[in-house]
Order: structure tokens, then C-alpha cells, then sequence
């Protein structure tokens, strides 16, 4: 909706510019605590400077679960291709694996195991959860370690591998899609009440450093863009691939 500006019957130009300014510090503080992390883009400093806004513990880890569920759909349509003995790039399987192990398995579990697993366990909060997602974890390892082994041929179609590396697969996916939606729906919102604020913050920096060091500034995007360049060589990039109306 258009709101036009009106004049205010007897007010001077000063009190109006003063009136604007209260009302705009209102609203950006109401944003902030709107959101709870201050996740406002666009925003400046006293100095009319553009200032980076920081990316919450659980906003981080989510976003990372969404690379870790494009790599399942790159799983998904590997599989369907080694069950029909149909061609397909082995090398972009391959490629994906070594994604999983080293951003998800060596870097996004750690964030868990190392930040989170001992907090919730230190206040005695879903401990059996992470008692099974940490053994989940475990498991995801050793799943990622056989399809990286056996992917490492050129071609599969035929080769006696191909129906063992289908059953990895289904595997990986069948643990990890109910793994990541408990993780997204009860632990990481749980997070905010066995913590401190400054705590909360402070995760949230560790794990920009740390994500930082092993991946570079750019290091999220550099993944997405690697994640997008295996579903193109798979040819299942475009979202409207995976639209249907129904019969």
C-alpha cells in the first residue's frame, strides 16, 4: 500500500524532521528485536556506512543443511541412473561425496560436536538426540568412505559395484533427510535456552572464523557455487525440473 505524506496542522518543519527521526530509530529497533539476532540487511552505521550483518548459530547451520540436502537430491538421481544401468558423469557422484566429507562431515558435524552436542549434554537438555545423532554421525562416515571408494572408477554401468553403491546411497539419504529435519526443528531452536546471549553470539563468530579459515571469505558461496556446477552436469539444476501439477 501507498501511504501519501500529509502535513501536520500547526507543527514546525523542525518538529516534523524531529517526529521522522523518532519514528525511524522506532521502527528500526522494533526490527531488531523483531528478529532476535538483529538479521536486518541494508544497514548503516552512524557513519552512513553499509556494516555486514552477522549470521545467527542456527541460521548458519541450516543454511549448511540446505547444501547437504542438494547433495542428497544429487544421490537421488545417481541411484535412479545405477538401478536402470543408465549412464551418468560417475565423476559428479564422486565429487559430491568428497563435498559431504569435507564441508559436511569434516566441518558442519564438528560445529555440532564440538558447540553444541556438550552444551545440551552439560545441561541435561535432548540428551538422547544427540546420543543418536552423534551415532548417526558415525555412521554417515562410514556410509561417505565406501560410496567415495567405490566411485572412484570412471564408469559403473555393468560392474558388479553399481547395485552395493545403490544401497549406500539409499542408505546416506534414508539417515540424513529424518537426521536434519530433527536437527533444524528441535535441537537448533532449543539452542537459545541453554545458552547465554553472549554465548549465542559468540558461536555465532566462532563459527564465521573457523568457517573462514578452512573456506575462505567466500567459502559458503564457493560451495553452493560448487554444488550448482554437479546438478548441472546431471542436468537436474533447473528448479522447475522438479515442479509437477499432478494428474
Amino acid at each position: 500500500m501507498f501511504y501519501q505524506k500529509k502535513k501536520i496542522p500547526g507543527a514546525s518543519q523542525q518538529a516534523i524532521n524531529e517526529r521522522r527521526a523518532f519514528l525511524k530509530k522506532g521502527l528500526a529497533a522494533g526490527a531488531v528485536g523483531l528478529t532476535g539476532f538483529g538479521l536486518i540487511t541494508g544497514c548503516n552505521n552512524e557513519n552512513g556506512e553499509e556494516e555486514e550483518i552477522g549470521v545467527s548459530p542456527p541460521e548458519d547451520l541450516m543454511r549448511e543443511h540446505g547444501v547437504l540436502n542438494r547433495i542428497l537430491l544429487i544421490y537421488d538421481n545417481c541411484n535412479k541412473h545405477l538401478l536402470d544401468g543408465t549412464d551418468f558423469p560417475v565423476e559428479s557422484l564422486y565429487n559430491s561425496a568428497q563435498l559431504i566429507r569435507n564441508f559436511i562431515e569434516e566441518y558442519h558435524e564438528k560445529l555440532e560436536e564440538n558447540h553444541l552436542f556438550p552444551r545440551f549434554e552439560k545441561a541435561g537438555k535432548l540428551v538422547q538426540l544427540v546420543q543418536i545423532l552423534r551415532a548417526q554421525h558415525a555412521v554417515g562416515r562410514n556410509l561417505t568412505a565406501q560410496i567415495i571408494e567405490l566411485t572412484k572408477n570412471k564408469s559403473l554401468t555393468g560392474n558388479e559395484d553399481a547395485d552395493k553403491l545403490a544401497s549406500l546411497l539409499e542408505s546416506f539419504n534414508y539417515m540424513y533427510r529424518p537426521h536434519e529435519a530433527r536437527e533444524d526443528t528441535v535441537l537448533f531452536p532449543a539452542l537459545r535456552e541453554i545458552v547465554s546471549k553472549n554465548e549465542f553470539d559468540s558461536m555465532g563468530e566462532d563459527f564465521e572464523k573457523l568457517e573462514n579459515k578452512l573456506f575462505g571469505e567466500d567459502g559458503f558461496d564457493s560451495i553452493v557455487d560448487k554444488v550448482a556446477g554437479l546438478e548441472k552436469q546431471l542436468g537436474i539444476f533447473e528448479l522447475s525440473k522438479f515442479t509437477h501439477a499432478g494428474d
